[in-house]
C-alpha cells in the first residue's frame, strides 16, 4: 500500500524544486530568529512533488514540537510560493546523514512514521496535536480522577458517555482532550473541535446553505471531542443544533468528551436539557494544580528543555522551589514562568538568583496573589448593593439594578483584560454599546458624585484584594 502511495508521488515529481534556501529566509523574518536558530535551522528539504513536501528533522522530538507549535506558519508560508500545496510530511533523518542518504530510493520510506499535516477538507480544522499524549500528562492528586477517566476511554472507548471534564484555563482540559483523540484515532473516526470553531462551521453552513452536509459530517463521526463547550452560551440556534446532534450520535453508539471551564450546573445560558445530557454522563473535575503537581511540572520541562540545549539550562533548585510555590494559579502560568527564566539564563548566560527571579516574574506573582475574574466583581458588587446575581444579570431596568449592573460593569472594563464583548457575553449577552455607556455613566457620576467615588474605591479594594469576607 505505501509502495503504491509512493510511487504514484513519484510520477508527479517537479522538474524545479523550490527555493529551499528563500524559504528559510522568509520563515526567519516571519517567526524570529531565535525560534528558526532553535527550531526551524534543524529542518532539511528532500523532495517537491505536485501537491506534496517531503521535508526532514533530525529527531522526533523536533518534529512533535515543530508541528505543535509553528505548523500554520510555516503552510502560511510554504503555500505563498506553492500554492497547490494541500500537504507536509516529515522524515525523521538524524544529523550526519545526507539528504540522498536514502539512495533516491522512496520505497524504503516508512510512512507509518511520519506526521501528515492534510487539513480535514470539510472544516479546514482537525488536528491532533502528536504532542498531547497520556505519557506526557503529568498526574497528581489534583488531576488523577480526570487522568484515570480519560485514560479508561482511551482503552475502552464503550466506557462513560458522555464524559465531561470541567477546570480553570490552562489546567491541562484541552491535553486531555487531544490524548484521547490521539489514542483512538487509528481505530476510531474521531472529531477533535472547539466550541468556537464548531459554532463559526455552523455559521457557515447556515450562510451557504449547506447544513446537510455540517449535520453528515458531525454525526458520522464515532468519536466527537469539544473543547471549551461555554462558548456556547446564550447562541440559542447552535445549542439546537448540537443538541440534535448530540442525542443521534448517543443514539448510534458514538462517544462524546466534552470540556468546560465549569460544572454542568454552573453554565450560563445554556439550555437545561443540554446540561441534563452532561450531567447524565461521567463529570470529572480538574482543580488548581497543588503543591507536589506544580513540582513534578517544572522538574519534567526542564528535563525537557535540557534535551534541546544541553548544560544551557541553569534553573538552581531555590528558584525552582520558589516559583513552585509561588505560581499557583494555573499549569500554563508555571510553564510560562520557567520559559520566562530560561529565556533569561540563556541569554545572560547566568543562573537567575531569587532577586533577579521576581523582578522576571513579578507579573505573574502579582497575577497569582490577585486574580480577578468576572465572576469575582459580580458577586462582590451583589453582595455590596445586597442584590442577587441573578437579578443583576436580568434585564429590568429598575433603578436599584441598574447602578449596581453598571458599577460592576465599569469595574470589569478597569480591572480586567476583557474586551467589550467578551464584557457584554458575561452581563447576559449584552451588546457592547451597553457595556460602553455604562462605563462612561459611572465615569460621569464619579465627578459630581463623592459617595459614588467612595463606593468604587471601596469595591476596587475589595475585588484587587479579594477581600469579600469584609463586604
Amino acid at each position: 500500500m505505501k509502495n503504491t502511495f509512493i510511487n504514484k508521488n513519484l510520477t508527479n515529481l517537479k522538474s524545479e524544486n523550490l527555493d529551499w534556501t528563500l524559504l528559510q529566509s522568509e520563515m526567519k523574518n516571519k517567526l524570529g530568529l531565535e525560534i528558526y536558530e532553535s527550531w526551524l535551522k534543524k529542518i532539511n528539504f528532500i523532495e517537491e512533488f505536485n501537491n506534496y513536501i517531503l521535508l526532514s528533522v533530525p529527531t522526533r522530538f523536533i518534529r512533535d514540537w515543530i508541528t505543535s507549535r509553528y505548523l500554520d506558519q510555516i503552510l502560511q508560508i510554504l503555500k505563498s510560493y506553492k500554492k497547490d500545496l494541500v500537504r507536509i510530511e516529515f522524515k525523521i533523518i538524524e544529523q550526519g546523514v545526507p539528504k540522498n542518504g536514502m539512495n533516491n530510493s522512496y520505497d524504503k520510506l516508512e510512512i507509518k512514521e511520519n506526521i501528515s499535516f492534510i487539513k480535514d477538507s470539510y472544516l479546514q480544522y482537525n488536528r491532533i496535536d502528536p504532542n498531547k499524549r497520556f505519557e506526557n500528562f503529568i498526574v497528581s492528586s489534583s488531576n488523577k480522577l480526570a487522568y484515570e477517566a480519560s485514560l479508561k476511554i482511551s482503552e475502552n472507548a464503550a466506557q462513560y458517555n458522555p464524559l465531561y471534564i470541567y477546570g480553570g484555563v490552562g489546567m491541562g482540559k484541552t491535553h486531555l482532550l487531544n490524548a484521547i483523540g490521539f489514542e483512538l484515532k487509528n481505530d476510531y473516526k474521531v472529531m477533535f473541535i472547539s466550541a468556537e470553531r464548531f459554532m463559526y462551521q455552523f455559521v457557515k453552513a447556515i450562510k451557504s446553505n449547506d447544513m446537510v452536509k455540517f449535520k453528515e459530517y458531525f454525526r458520522n463521526t464515532d468519536i466527537l471531542l469539544i473543547d471549551d463547550i461555554q462558548f456556547m452560551n446564550g447562541k440559542e440556534a447552535m445549542q439546537e443544533e448540537f443538541f440534535h446532534t448530540f442525542n443521534a450520535l448517543l443514539d448510534k453508539g458514538s462517544k462524546i468528551i466534552v470540556s468546560a471551564d465549569r460544572a454542568p450546573n454552573k453554565l450560563s445560558r445554556i439550555q437545561e436539557r443540554i446540561k441534563s445530557r452532561f450531567s447524565g454522563g461521567l463529570v470529572v473535575d480538574i482543580q488548581k494544580p497543588d503543591f507536589e503537581l506544580r513540582k513534578k511540572i517544572v522538574q519534567n520541562k526542564i528535563e525537557e528543555l535540557n534535551k534541546l540545549y544541553p548544560d544551557q539550562i541553569n534553573i538552581s533548585k531555590e528558584i525552582r522551589d520558589f516559583i513552585s510555590t509561588e505560581i499557583s494559579a494555573s499549569v500554563r502560568e508555571l510553564v510560562g514562568a520557567l520559559n520566562r527564566l530560561v529565556s533569561f539564563s540563556r541569554i545572560y548566560k547566568k543562573i537567575p538568583n531569587l532577586a533577579e527571579t521576581k523582578v522576571v516574574l513579578k507579573d505573574l506573582l502579582n497575577l497569582s496573589e490577585n486574580k480577578v475574574t468576572i465572576d469575582l466583581i459580580q458577586t462582590l458588587v451583589c453582595k455590596f448593593f445586597k442584590i442577587s446575581k441573578n437579578e443583576m444579570l436580568s434585564s429590568r431596568r429598575s433603578r436599584y439594578l441598574v447602578r449596581p449592573r453598571q458599577t460592576a460593569i465599569y469595574l470589569t472594563k478597569i480591572l480586567t483584560s476583557k474586551s467589550l464583548p467578551e464584557i457584554g457575553r458575561e452581563f447576559s449577552n449584552r451588546d457592547h454599546t451597553t457595556i460602553i455607556h455604562s462605563v462612561k455613566t459611572i465615569e460621569k457620576l464619579k465627578e459630581n458624585d463623592p459617595e459614588m467615588v467612595e463606593n468604587i474605591n471601596k469595591l476596587k479594594n475589595q475585588i484587587l484584594y479579594n477581600k469579600e469576607d469584609e463586604i
